[in-house]
């Protein structure tokens, strides 16, 4: 399970921006996490009061936004969402799509007292 190793880094990154802004505890973290990134969500979830135990993140709120898939057409152009990747353009059927979406795993923003 990777994603305890992913939350660790995680919790450090936080700690790291907090005590620049010289926070005394983070109370909320909200995360972009893209279909592709290789996370889960659950075991994320599982791990991350793990993660924080002993950490200016410890009791924080963990917040999710899940990211699709998107693409992007190198023939019509079109950008669309797929709910897994796809190789050919929804729109169009042409071969070579280039994903533009739902590779990230992203700190969307942090609440700190």
């Amino acid at each position: 399970m990777h994603e305890l190793s992913i939350a660790i880094s995680l919790v450090e990154q936080l700690e790291q921006a907090a005590r620049r802004e010289r926070a005394s505890r983070i109370t909320s973290v909200r995360l972009a996490l893209g279909a592709l990134s290789g996370v889960e969500r659950g075991p994320l979830e599982f791990c991350f009061p793990m993660a924080a135990a002993g950490t200016l993140a410890e009791g924080a709120r963990l917040e999710i936004e899940e990211v699709p898939i998107t693409v992007r057409c190198r023939s019509c152009g079109a950008e669309t969402r797929v709910g897994e990747l796809q190789l050919a353009c929804p729109r169009c059927g042409a071969p070579g799509v280039e994903v533009t979406g739902g590779r990230e795993l992203t700190v969307r923003s942090m609440e700190v007292v």
